[in-house]
């Protein structure tokens, strides 16, 4: 079954577990490249938020890649992340 963009980010926000790390960064930055474009920001977080930090860069990665080919991509880390962890009803 392939899922939409809207229904994966539900799925996602219902996973039954916090996938790791990697797994969390590469979704956030799809979820923000397909929902936002780019990442604009001119300073990344401080070199103390670590967390921040590696958001920051994982978006940053993301750089020219379209809002069409981020939900495509997006979809795909999602059904792997629910596939591997399952999620809630």
């Amino acid at each position: 079954m392939t899922l939409t963009f809207e229904e994966a980010a539900e799925k996602v926000r219902k996973l039954k577990k916090t996938p790791p790390d990697e797994q969390m960064l590469e979704l956030y930055s799809l979820y923000k490249q397909s929902t936002v474009g780019d990442n604009t920001t001119e300073k990344p977080p401080g070199t103390l938020d670590v967390k921040g930090k590696a958001k920051f860069n994982a978006w940053k990665s993301r750089k020219g890649m379209s809002k069409e080919d981020a939900k495509k991509a997006y979809i795909a880390a999602a059904e792997k992340a629910i596939a591997s962890i399952g999620c809630n009803p």
